[in-house]
């Protein structure tokens, strides 16, 4: 009996399983981000969000990731934990 195609197929769905759980999240440009992809941030919810596209209405865009800390409740640890999602474009 050939055990191919089942060793085959279970070496697929191994590498499959394995490639999501190491995929890098999508960047966020925190100027065209809406409140629901801000939220989604690591430390941010909806309110923190809410106050991410208040203040950029308010203030205009974003010039670095680092100005996030000038909405009030965002500071730099939250920033830090999200450097590698952030962008600014």
């Amino acid at each position: 009996m050939k055990r191919t195609p089942f060793i085959a197929m279970m070496v697929l769905l191994f590498s499959l399983f394995t490639g999501f759980a190491h995929a890098e999240p999508a960047t966020i440009n925190i100027n065209t981000a809406d409140i629901e992809t801000l939220a989604s941030l690591n430390g941010i919810g909806q309110s923190k969000a809410e106050a991410i596209v208040a203040y950029r209405d308010a203030n205009g865009p974003f010039q670095s990731r680092n100005d996030l800390t000038n909405v009030k409740g965002i500071g730099e640890r939250t920033v830090e934990k999200n450097a590698e999602r952030l962008t600014v474009e």
